[in-house]
């Protein structure tokens, strides 16, 4: 795409989902650009149809009747360049339908060769099925018969340091020749394998690949124990997904012709986009997006792009599985009142087989939102312990890392330099209250100091991502103006002590210009309203036992924004402890849900 941005009037991108195909128009109004119209359509890429484009054309007449504006010749091509009354000046789009790309990673070391490996394709949008390793406790044959029920799209392997002398890599190597992997879809074709390990081992890792898979050969992973190098394996990650994966799908081959940026797989998308307003903001941003399925969360700290997939957390194929992980007890903490448990599992069972259905009663709308925040905090755990320091580095370590109960994980996600939280996925962006989606997410997350939080608004991430490949500033003010919804912001000091003891004094400068002062005990949640686009000054001074991020009792000024919801001062302590009995449990989360007008207050009675 060589258009000059400034001559891009008009901007049609779609995703192409696994179930749905959603497409927004994007046009420059005056100086700026803005999302203005939408619509959607069923993918076809399954049987009956086994053509993508056309959900992809549905999808765009909506838009185009909504917007008054058409877009689609007869013969079914998309217009282009724009006028006053049809066409757009460019198409872009991603996919995650027919399943998305799936991969298989392999590597020496579960923990360090392996699990960069595992960086490299998840950075890339791909949904990893399994990470091989020499260390992985598995048995040569049990690998071989993994890798051939498996059928990924892709594998990447991944060992030693450039110059090793061992022969561990060409090990995993041969597990892979054993297994002569065929590729998930089209059978005419060999599957891509990308080898991104020790340099002096590429001619012999190419004798026993061979005549068996399609080869590919990029810079290593891990070049030294202290430096990581993901780029090129992403970038070859892309290539081969449009050159083999997207080419055997139903219709992609007229896709690809259509756009005028490489389709890029959703999640990587989404990363994209997210580490873009990172960086321009100079700001530390957490994303999530929660489906029926899966949980994807993205995190950027310093700079340092990652993203996992919880393929086990999701709200509806998958919901079974967070109430057995999380627990009963767990889920029931977020429940203000008395249910049978033989009830809440059917509830769960109905809403696996019945993936589409919505809560309709209150009551089931507080239990689903309460194994919503359970399925957030396991895959924001998962997140953590995966988005780490380089593992098999020599560290030095001083005594006051003996006191530090975090050491070890060396995890890069820091709650107290988080500043921005963003939620996604029809549980959070379809609550019927934003305060609900606001407590999903401090629920989930437990978010801590100064926290802004915000939701995507019509899930636009994705188009918004891809975007940023040939219009970076169009992308960024349509996801500043009109993608994130903001909620408000977090206040919440770390450090415990017993309910009802002092926590925290404040003042805030409102903008009506009245201040307003208030004194928080511990257990306390308090919500001020700030409307959207909206500044006030506070002055925080927490006691001696608590933190906002300067140390404990230690005062701190800011400067805050509004949201729906407003700001929320959160005085349950970090880490957050929920009273296991319910006769103290019970009155205290009806309390916060009134005090942050969550739920009508007759539904607190169950």
């Amino acid at each position: 795409m060589k258009a000059n941005p400034d001559d891009i009037k008009v901007i049609l991108a779609t995703d192409c989902g696994s179930t749905t195909t959603k497409a927004i128009l994007i046009e420059k109004k005056g100086d700026e650009y803005r999302q203005t119209f939408r619509g959607e359509a069923p993918t076809t890429v399954e049987a009956p149809f086994e053509d993508v484009t056309m959900g992809v054309l549905n999808s765009v007449s909506e838009v185009g009747e909504l917007a008054n504006r058409r877009l689609v010749t007869e013969d079914g091509q998309i217009i282009r360049p724009s006028t006053e009354t049809e066409g757009c000046d460019i198409y872009i789009s991603t996919s995650s339908a027919g399943g998305g790309l799936q991969m298989m990673v392999a590597g020496v070391v579960r923990s360090m060769t392996a699990e960069s490996a595992e960086r490299a394709a998840l950075g890339a949008g791909a949904i990893v099925m399994d990470v091989i390793a020499l260390n992985d406790k598995r048995l040569p044959h049990e690998r071989i018969e993994r890798i051939r029920n498996l059928r990924p799209d892709m594998i990447l392997i991944a060992g030693e340091t450039d110059g090793a002398k061992t022969d561990k890599v060409i090990k995993i190597t041969e597990t892979i020749g054993a297994a002569d992997p065929k590729p998930r879809l089209g059978a005419s074709y060999r599957l891509p394998v990308i080898y991104a390990g020790n340099k002096s081992r590429r001619e012999e890792v190419s004798e026993i690949l061979a005549g068996k898979t399609d080869l590919s050969i990029v810079e290593n992973l891990r070049p030294t124990l202290e430096m990581e190098v993901l780029l090129p394996a992403r970038e070859k990650i892309h290539d081969l997904f449009l050159e083999h994966v997207m080419q055997q799908a139903p219709g992609y081959g007229k896709l690809l012709q259509w756009v005028d940026a490489d389709i890029m797989p959703t999640p990587g998308a989404v990363g994209l986009i997210l580490k873009r307003v990172s960086e321009r903001l100079g700001i530390n941003a957490v994303g999530v997006d929660i489906g029926g399925a899966t949980t994807d969360v993205f995190s950027v700290f310093s700079g340092e792009f990652n993203r996992t997939v919880s393929a086990n957390l999701g709200m509806s194929y998958s919901i079974s599985n967070v109430f057995a992980e999380a627990g009963l007890p767990n889920i029931m903490r977020w429940v203000p009142f008395h249910m049978d448990e033989r009830d809440l599992r059917n509830r769960v069972k109905n809403k696996m087989i019945r993936p589409t259905t919505i809560p309709q009663s209150m009551e089931e709308l507080i239990f689903e939102q309460a194994i919503a925040k359970e399925a957030l905090r396991l895959a924001f755990i998962q997140h953590k312990s995966f988005a780490t320091r380089l593992k098999g580095v020599q560290q030095q370590r001083t005594i006051a890392d003996s006191f530090d109960q975090d050491a070890g994980a060396q995890t890069i996600v820091q709650m107290l330099e988080l500043d921005l939280l963003v939620g996604s996925g029809g549980v959070l962006s379809h609550a019927p209250r934003m305060e609900q989606t606001a407590l999903m997410l401090i629920d989930g997350f437990h978010p801590e100091g100064i926290t802004i939080l915000a939701k995507d608004s019509i899930f636009m991430m994705p188009h918004l991502g891809v975007l940023t490949q040939v219009h970076p500033k169009a992308a960024t003010e349509v996801f500043e103006k009109d993608c994130l919804i903001y909620l408000g912001t977090c206040i919440a000091p770390i450090g415990n002590t017993k309910l009802g003891k002092h926590c925290l004094d404040f003042e805030i400068d409102l903008p009506d210009g009245h201040t307003e002062k208030g004194s928080l005990n511990a257990g306390d949640m308090r919500l001020l309203p700030l409307d959207v686009g909206e500044l006030a000054k506070v002055r925080l001074n927490p006691s001696r036992s608590f933190d906002l991020g300067k140390g404990r009792g230690v005062s701190l000024e800011a400067t805050v924004q509004g949201g729906k919801a407003g700001v929320i001062f959160d005085c349950r302590g970090r880490p957050l402890e929920i009273s296991e009995d319910p006769a103290v449990r019970v009155p205290l989360l009806k309390r916060w849900m009134t005090e942050l007008n969550v739920y009508p207050t007759e539904a607190l009675e169950g």
